[in-house]
């Protein structure tokens, strides 16, 4: 993971001069393997996190202010009983390890002065925060776990605290360039520079390697073979830039987002690699708390998106289990005249009919050419037995003829309403976006309230005014996109007005856009925006030539009784348009400008 030895000692010295002296005000464990503590200095306050997740491993101040259990956690008791209102004393890193030393005065049992040390290892799977006393005594781990897990050390309370196991790298600084040569020189000529300078250095991510590799002006695939003089001094020059820098505390500290937004890497120096992805500097603790808030944001809402998309996609395929069979029915009821005619035909000719008869061929006598029938027959049955089973047939067609055509309209009308849902799932960026529709399955009895953690029903929260996407086209027109069911909703039956324009995919799932035209003419240009937008918030966004329906709102309407987002409309024109993502970043750029 990107937080390596180097944002390490980035942290540990902003964590000194922040909040050494620091009295712990308050601990919680909002999360299993996460702590804040709430510490305080004359005039200042700070929250520092600790977090020994696999995937989320860290040590930095935040902002963020997260829910707590109504319990506290076992280890949020020990830490309180041993650690509130003791001040930090000392924050020390060893060497360049993921390791965190933060030394505490508080008292014992007894109210005696009393050192403790909180320890918080970054070792990905493997980290851990761990208490221990003045005599490098285990009080308790958050993690906890016997030599049947780790055969190196036992993390239990009691038990000796060890360190980490050395990985056996070099110490980085003090290198001399024929030192450094030597190093690099002795792996394998087939290996990637980056994995020789991850494998040999203390302290550095693989996200810093090639940082290095890429200052040096080298491509990032490059193996020691393929390394003469020049490429060893150029790698050399800026490994030792670096290292430089960071004897001297002289951070870049670095976050790289994509495009959409997502974080991808942080540093503490500046990452140069990143040619055409957005780039933000600040603080180490402030770049890590707006990485991890964002990726944390990210894991949570896609957590969520699974969540409603499993439901909704289980009723989606149950309809498409059933509408089959309901047209299957139809078919057979389809045949109710046919068993009438059987049935009258099979009366008129009782004393044709024998027990054991398969079929028999009798003449239809209401065509006007008598042309035979061949009808089936029940060898197991009378011929009185035959007869009454065509009329049972008939009758029961007839009857479920009306009922199946109903069920099947009701079908492919909630398959159309699920498929909408599921496409604004799938497109969903906010949690207040998925919220909203989480309460409109509720609201439509496909998911149950969810429960608090006391196993009381959630309270629906009071429905605020929906947000829809609001965009500015190029000719001036405001250009409304609603991102779920209930914000297609409000824009089309609430907001617009009857000369508004209105937009949907033609019989593709997608948002409702609605182009406010205040009486006036709207151009050709605009059209084809509002056209991109209504294609992009679609389930066809990733396709070409989308066929787009465009008429006035007031030949839009929504039928008594439907679902959602569902409408009808006529006189509608039909628009062809292949989503463009570039021109959505520019409408929306300037839509806020």
């Amino acid at each position: 993971m990107p937080f390596d030895g180097l944002v390490m000692v980035a942290v540990c010295r902003e964590l000194k001069e922040k909040i050494t002296g620091a009295r712990i005000e308050k601990i919680y464990q909002p999360l299993k393997e996460e702590l804040t503590l709430l510490v305080s200095k004359p005039r200042e306050k700070y929250r520092l996190l600790l977090s020994a997740n696999a995937s989320n491993a860290r040590v930095h101040l935040t902002e963020n202010n997260k829910p707590n259990p109504s319990t506290p956690p076992l280890f949020c008791m020990v830490l309180r009983k041993h650690l509130d209102g003791g001040h930090i004393h000392e924050i020390f890193q060893p060497g360049l390890d993921r390791v965190l030393y933060i030394k505490i005065n508080t008292r014992d049992e007894l109210g005696r002065p009393a050192v403790k040390t909180l320890i918080v290892e970054i070792m990905g799977k493997h980290s851990n925060i761990i208490l221990v006393d003045k005599n490098n005594k285990i009080i308790d781990g958050i993690k906890r776990y016997s030599h049947s897990v780790s055969r190196y050390r036992e993390v239990l309370p009691g038990r000796d605290y060890l360190a980490p196991p050395d990985q056996g790298k070099i110490m980085p600084v003090n290198l001399d360039e024929e030192r450094f040569i030597d190093l690099v020189t002795s792996a394998d000529l087939d290996t990637k520079l980056a994995d020789i300078l991850l494998k040999k250095f203390d302290g550095f991510s693989p996200c810093m390697c090639r940082e290095i590799i890429h200052r040096a002006g080298l491509p990032g695939s490059i193996t020691l073979n393929e390394c003469g003089q020049y490429e060893l001094s150029m790698l050399w020059q800026r490994f030792s830039d670096t290292c430089n820098k960071l004897s001297s505390n002289k951070f870049n500290p670095t976050m790289v987002l994509d495009r959409d937004g997502t974080p991808k890497e942080f540093a503490a120096f500046n990452l140069t690699q990143f040619q055409e992805c957005e780039i933000k500097h600040g603080s180490m603790n402030f770049i890590l708390d707006q990485f991890f808030t964002k990726k944390e944001h990210i894991e949570k809402l896609n957590s969520k998106k699974q969540s409603l998309l499993t439901i909704v996609k289980n009723e989606i395929n149950r309809l498409k289990k059933k509408i089959p069979k309901y047209k299957k029915s139809l078919q057979e009821a389809a045949r109710a005249e046919d068993y009438r005619l059987f049935g009258e035909l099979l009366t008129a000719n009782m004393h044709k009919l024998k027990k054991g008869m398969k079929k028999i061929e009798l003449e239809n006598y209401y065509d006007p050419e008598l042309k035979k029938i061949s009808i089936e027959l029940n060898p197991q049955l009378t011929s009185s037995e035959n007869v009454q089973s065509y009329f049972k047939k008939y009758t029961k067609a007839k009857n479920t003829a009306s009922v199946v055509q109903e069920q099947l309209s009701q079908a492919k009308s909630d398959l159309q309403y699920l498929e909408a849902v599921e496409n604004a799932i799938r497109q969903a960026n906010t949690m207040f976006d998925l919220e909203e529709t989480e309460q409109e399955l509720i609201s439509q009895q496909y998911l149950k309230p969810g429960k608090t953690d006391d196993g009381r029903k959630k309270k629906e929260k009071q429905r605020s005014t929906p947000k829809p996407l609001e965009f500015k086209s190029t000719d001036g027109f405001t250009i409304l996109v609603g991102k779920n069911n209930r914000q297609n909703d409000y824009v089309t039956q609430r907001i617009a007005q009857p000369n508004d324009i209105w937009m949907h995919t033609k019989e593709i799932p997608g948002s409702h856009v609605v182009i406010r035209t205040g009486g006036s003419k709207v151009p050709d240009t605009t059209l084809e925006q509002a056209a991109v937008l209504a294609a992009y918030h679609s389930k066809a966004r990733n396709s070409s030539t989308v066929p787009v329906d465009y008429t006035y709102i007031k030949y839009v309407r929504k039928p008594k009784g439907a679902k959602p987002g569902m409408v009808i409309y006529e006189n509608q024109q039909t628009i062809y348009i292949t989503p463009d993502e570039k021109l959505i970043r520019k409408l929306l750029q300037e839509s806020y400008e």
